[in-house]
């Protein structure tokens, strides 16, 4: 029982920071890789068949919680809850990137592994997938920001909404460009 972790969201200035846990199924999944690779098509298609023949599960770090314990241990926490989500004991857990939460579970970090290895391909997907979703949403909550297609990274449309229209609560006060708007 691999369980393969990645993460979607640590850089944007708003929205929650969202991770995944995947177990393949047997006969894994064709066509699986990192999914800033994958079109947005490919990605959809992916994740159902992921979501349909696949043990996955979510976890999520609020805004909230972002602010509180800074992005890092923010990011650990979300993949810890991805994989308690699973409701199973892992022989090991393999987590994209170079730092692991803190666990029980025998883990590896792997950098790059969402490229190599597919059980870390699948949860990118899933993590991307989720997080995309929620950001459409909340831009329909707070219009003006361009989250459906930014994902609330700081883009020039993004930024000046920011200066315009001034934070939301979905806002990571703790990141540089929105604490320098809130002191202004």
């Amino acid at each position: 029982m691999i369980v393969g972790v990645d993460e979607a969201g640590r850089g944007p200035l708003a929205g929650p920071v969202v991770a995944a846990a995947v177990v393949l199924c047997d006969g894994g999944i064709v066509g699986l890789d990192d999914s800033k690779k994958l079109s947005a098509k490919k990605r959809a298609l992916l994740e159902t068949e992921i979501k349909s023949r696949c043990q996955w599960a979510v976890g999520i770090a609020e805004v909230e919680e972002i602010d509180r314990i800074n992005i890092l241990q923010a990011t650990m926490l979300a993949m810890t809850r991805a994989v308690e989500a699973l409701g199973v004991e892992p022989r090991k857990v393999m987590v994209d990137g170079n730092r692991l939460p803190r666990w029980r579970y025998v883990a590896e970090a792997v950098i790059g592994g969402d490229a190599i290895h597919p059980c870390i391909s699948a949860a990118s997907i899933i993590a991307k997938e989720h997080r995309d979703r929620l950001m459409r949403i909340y831009d329909l909550t707070y219009p003006g920001y361009g989250w459906a297609s930014n994902k609330g990274y700081g883009s020039a449309l993004h930024m000046q909404a920011l200066r315009e229209l001034g934070a939301t609560p979905l806002h990571r006060r703790s990141f540089a460009p929105v604490a320098q708007l809130e002191i202004l």
